[in-house]
Parts: C-alpha cells; structure tokens; sequence
C-alpha cells in the first residue's frame, strides 16, 4: 500500500510536470526563437550527414539596435568532424569570439566555415578553412538582387554553399543544372550571401548547404555567436533548420534506430512470455509478488521501445514526432524506469524473500529513490525535446545527469544493508551456510548492478562520443543488449525454484564456511568503497 501511494502520487505529479512543459517541445525540424539573448555562443544543431544531404538555414527576425549594426561579430559557425566527440577547434578556443570569426592559421588546420553578418552593406559574409574548401564543388544560386547573364559570375562564390529563395529540393535540382554548364573550379570563400529588410531594423536571410560527394560526409555542427564588445547587448533571432539526409529526417548515425527498438522491443517481448511460462510452471509456494513484478518490468521495457521506434519512424519520414506515440512512449519510459529501480530496491532488500515489511530505512530509500526517478524523467523529456539552443536544455542535461547517478547511487544501499542484516543473523541463529549462500548471492547481484551502471552511464556515453558518425546507434544498441543482459542474468539468479540460495534451511555452520563468509564480507564492503 505504500509504493502505491509513492508511486500514484509521484505518476500525477509527472502528467502533471509534463503536461506544462509540452508547450515548449517541439519536432526534429529545428526552431530556435531567442528573445533577448546575451549569450556568447549557442549550438543550433548537430547532424551527421551523408552524400546527398542538405541543410537548409533560414534566419528572420533578427533585430539588433543601430549601434550594433555598425560594428560586426554576428554570425554562424559550421565544423565537420568525422564523429561525436568534441571538435578539436571549439575545445581548445573556447572563446570563439576571440578570433573574430575570421580564418587565422590554427582554424585553417580544421574543417570550418564560418558567417558573418555585415548590416551596412546587407550582406552575410562567408568565409572558409581550407579543408571546407577542399571538400567539393557545389554551385551558387544567383543572387536575386543582381540578374548576371555570365555563367562564370553565377559560379564565382561558392563550393560548398548555395544560398536560396526556393525550397531546398529545387535549389539542390537548379544547383545541379548550372553545374553541368560548366566546369569552373571554385571555393566557398568571399561567398557574399544578401539579407533582406523591410524597415532596416529586422534582417532576415537563407543559405543551403549541399553534400554532394562521400568525401563530404561528416557530423556538421552548427553555432551562433553573438561577439559584440558590449556584453549586455541583446538581440532577437528566429532561426530555422531542416537537415536531411535524401529523404531520412534521422541523421546518419540514428538511421538504424526504428529498427533496432523494434527488434529488442520483440525480444523482449519474447522474454517476458518465457519468463510467465516459467511463473506457470513453478510451484506456487516458489512463486512470490517479485517475480510478478519483473514481468511487468520485462513487458514495460518492450512496450517502451516499440513506442520508441514507432515514434523515430515518424521522425525519421515526416520531421518530428506524432504527439500520441511520443506521449505513450514517455508515459511507458517512466513507468518502466521507476518499475525497474521498485525491482532492484525490493530485490536489495529482500522483500518476499526472508522478509515481508519493508523497514524504516528501506521506506527511505523509496521515498528519495522514486521521486528522484520522476524528476530524471522529466529532465531527460525535456532535454530529448527541447533545442540544443535554448537555455533551459543544458541545465535539464545537467539535471539529468545528475539525479540518474544519485539514484543509481541509491539503490545500492539496501544490498549492502542486506549483507550487514545476513551477517548478523548468522553470528545469531548459527545457519552460516544458509546466510552465505545468501551472502554468495547478495555478492553477485551487487556486482551485477554495479556493472550495468557502470556500463550503461559510463562505456556507452565514451562510446557515443568516439565511435565514427555513421556508427552512433552502437550506444544505444549496447544500452539495450547490456539491459537485456542484466534482466536475464537477474531472472536467472532469483528464478522460482527450490534450490534458491534464498530458501536453504541447510544447517552445516563449519569453520571453513564461517571463514569463507568472512571473505565474501570483506569483499562486498572493498567494492562499496570502490564503486560509491
């Protein structure tokens, strides 16, 4: 009756978090609508594209005061690295503004382009690394404010850019046909792209970047800087994005994602059916409300990942999510989460097995566990769903971070509170044997949590960050085979049977055993302070 209540309330509370913050998500198609912003440098996107792909960029609204306009250090920054980890330019310049968005000899070493806005002359400026100027040649679409008849002028700014009035697609198709008529060789340098104004205080410009050969792949990261010598200096920008890669929304590491949570979703799906089977065929004094417990969790995790994948298909054709999938997957996401740290608690503590009241200190445990749990939900919703731009999404990622460790910090304890209760009850009742067999258990479980923590919030993230663009689904694909490892491994260890090291009554207390309980002791404390 207690989780219960923790958990209805906690459940209300989270319809209740997600239902205000709904407002602010929005799809894969990026809007970014900053209103007074005094940051330095803001990341718009992230996106690995393949051949064929194109990035399109609408800027409106931009609206700075007259003083700002006559001095520069407005514009975007565009790198291609070759996978997630941190771009070698941006880590050791933090301070991009530094440079004054111009190209010197450290930034040519790198992949990187650079726009800069000029509201004299209504230009954006666009300047290139040398390898960004390697990379291809991709043709500029005229410039509407001046009709040139020469083919040579039409080609004479651009490589890798192409600036449109149109619809991506059709730019992509004109870019093509003007290449075809000729074979000049040139470079995205002093590309000059115009911006328009209605009344001389709201600027408003497009550009379209064209992957057009494999040499040109890579994970495009796209930056705003704002580098006036007034730091108090605010400005208004709307900023569109679209990426895509042919006609797939999903960037290039993400495309096998539907398919892989439709895949673990039915072997899950196939799990929690063996695992009711062997619920069945038990003894139904073998069976307690644990093991009914993990197969809501087994069917849970399946129904999450199909709703999951079903939600990344509608990403991946359309652009964004269809709000009624999204909402299922979320609302089973965090059942599944706070269904699967009840389980390891009640699992750590005991409970069902050689007790059946949850004592003071395990309430406690739930009681900051749970809410810890619906508050990690909300942070990772907001963070999946809000833009990479806004100010709110680095510290819900933070948030995040943050109460995901704490609880998995948490859930620890019971188990090693389990391990003190069997080594008391062992000097008391004189049933070494049976209190290490516990102990053995106790041991191994603590281990196997340990291990899928570690895993899970550790390897997969340095996965993440080094493994090649094309190749970042390898984390999630690992996430879900090291969670599937662990709900077996656990299945296995705490299956009905009679021979459960949980139930012996075995009564042989020797010496040897009493030392060999001392050794598990000892090394499940070693492992407490060696993994907090």
């Amino acid at each position: 009756m207690y989780l219960q209540k923790t958990f209805c309330f906690n459940f209300l509370l989270f319809l209740l978090i997600v239902t205000n913050a709904w407002k602010e998500i929005v799809g894969r198609k990026h809007h970014l609508d900053l209103k007074d912003e005094t940051r330095k440098s803001i990341p718009v996107s992230m996106f690995g594209f393949l051949q064929g792909g194109i990035l399109n960029v609408t800027v409106s609204n931009l609206a700075i005061s007259k003083n700002a306009q006559e001095t520069s250090g407005l514009g975007f920054s565009l790198d291609r690295t070759l996978s997630d980890a941190a771009n070698p330019y941006l880590d050791s310049k933090r301070d991009i503004c530094n440079s004054g968005l111009s190209i010197n000899e450290e930034i040519d070493q790198t992949a990187v382009a650079r726009f800069e806005f000029d509201f004299i002359n209504k230009l954006l400026n666009v300047r290139c690394s040398s390898k960004f100027n390697s990379i291809g040649n991709i043709i500029t679409v005229d410039d509407p404010r001046n009709k040139r008849n020469s083919v040579a002028e039409k080609l004479s700014d651009s490589s890798l850019f192409s600036r449109s009035a149109r619809p991506k697609r059709n730019v992509q198709n004109e870019s093509l046909d003007v290449a075809e008529a000729s074979n000049v060789s040139v470079t995205c340098n002093n590309l000059k792209i115009p911006l328009s104004s209605s009344d001389g205080n709201s600027f408003s410009t497009n550009f379209t970047v064209n992957i057009r050969h494999s040499e040109e792949e890579g994970m495009f990261n796209l930056y705003f800087h704002r580098c006036f010598k007034n730091n108090r200096e605010p400005i208004n920008i709307t900023i569109e994005v679209t990426e895509t890669n042919g006609d797939n929304y999903l960037s290039a590491g993400e495309m096998p994602l539907p398919m892989l949570y439709f895949i673990m979703s039915t072997v899950f799906l196939a799990s929690g059916c063996f695992w009711v089977g062997v619920l069945c065929k038990s003894k139904r004094e073998d069976v307690y409300k644990i093991h009914y417990l993990m197969a809501l969790l087994v069917f849970l995790k399946s129904l999450s990942l199909a709703f999951h994948g079903v939600n990344f298909h509608f990403i991946q054709t359309e652009g964004f999510h269809i709000e009624t999938w999204a909402v299922l997957y979320y609302i089973t996401h965090l059942l599944k989460g706070a269904v699967l740290f009840i389980t390891i608690v009640l699992i750590g503590t005991g409970w069902a097995f050689f007790k059946h009241i949850l004592s003071g200190k395990d309430k406690k445990i739930f009681m900051i566990v749970v809410p810890l749990q619906v508050l990690a939900n909300v942070a990772y919703i907001i963070t999946e769903e809000s833009e990479a731009g806004q100010a709110a999404h680095m510290t819900w990622n933070e948030v995040f971070i943050l109460v995901d460790l704490l609880c998995c910090g948490a859930i620890l304890f019971p188990v090693v509170w389990s391990i003190r209760h069997l080594q008391e009850a062992s000097q008391t009742d004189g049933k070494a044997a049976t209190s290490l067999r516990k102990l053995q258990l106790f041991r191994h479980f603590y281990i196997l949590v340990v291990c899928y923590v570690y895993f899970t919030r550790i390897i997969v993230y340095l996965l993440r960050i080094t493994v090649p663009f094309r190749y970042e689904w390898l984390d999630e694909f690992f996430f879900e085979l090291a969670t599937y490892i662990f709900f077996v491994m656990t299945a296995s260890k705490f299956r009905p049977a009679v021979n459960n090291p949980y139930l012996l009554l075995t009564r042989d207390d020797d010496d040897d055993e009493v030392v060999e309980l001392d050794r598990v002791l000892v090394f499940c404390n070693n492992l407490f302070f060696y993994f907090p």
